[in-house]
């Protein structure tokens, strides 16, 4: 296997059959130790959550496919900590798509003079460019179209892709008692037609969730909903 890619949290791999192949690490992003599914930086590192955080991967993506929503899914190796999925087309040079249901973390920062902490939103869509010299700054629908990083078209397709997605895991973290308070979701363009698609991962460390009003760390929150 070729390696095309060395991430934060996932290596990735050419396959001979045209698919690509993630490797899941034990490492989370964050700053000076501290989780944070926002950061650009790895912040710590836990063993066994390249492989937990796999599993869930695995359990959330069967489930968004099975609801009619696209994704790069193909298989997966718990064991190896290794995902085969379908190529996908990069929007610009990449984008991630935040949807927040409660006001923490970066928005808060921006926003604490409008907020407090913990207040509820509208399942609020958020992108930011993967840009690490500008700490992944936030883009607005018009600029994305300026810059012919996304039409306002796909952009819509991507909104509403989100929202859906986002209930789907709402609703299971709220099976055991958890409530979801953001996720990061990533997205490309997949095929002949380019289809908007679901693709990296969804697991502990792409969102923030909290039970009993008290913060649940990736590997716990991924233990909780694995029970």
């Amino acid at each position: 296997m070729k390696r095309v890619y060395e991430g934060k949290t996932k290596d990735v791999f050419e396959l001979e059959n045209g698919n690509y192949l993630l490797k899941f690490k034990d490492s989370v992003t964050g700053v000076d130790g501290v989780f944070d599914p926002g950061a650009n930086t790895v912040g710590l590192t836990i063993d066994g959550i390249g492989k937990s955080g796999l599993r869930l991967t695995e359990i959330f993506f069967k489930k968004i496919s099975e609801k009619g929503i696209p994704t790069h899914f193909v298989q997966a190796d718990i064991e190896k900590g290794e995902m085969e999925v379908l190529p996908a087309e990069h929007f610009g040079q990449g984008v991630e798509v935040i949807l927040r249901y409660r006001a923490v973390g970066s928005f808060l920062r921006r926003y604490g003079k409008y907020c407090n902490e913990g207040d509820e939103l509208p399942a609020f869509v958020e992108v930011t460019l993967k840009d690490d010299e500008r700490e992944d700054p936030p883009i607005t629908e018009d600029a994305l179209a300026i810059l012919n990083i996304l039409s306002h078209e796909e952009y819509k397709t991507l909104k509403d892709m989100t929202v859906k997605i986002g209930e789907i895991v709402k609703d299971t973290l709220k099976e055991k008692g958890i409530d979801l308070y953001d996720i990061k979701f990533e997205f490309g363009r997949c095929g002949e037609d380019r289809q908007i698609t679901l693709v990296d991962e969804i697991s502990g460390g792409n969102m923030r969730a909290y039970k009993d009003g008290k913060y649940i760390e990736p590997m716990e929150l991924e233990r909780l909903i694995l029970s």
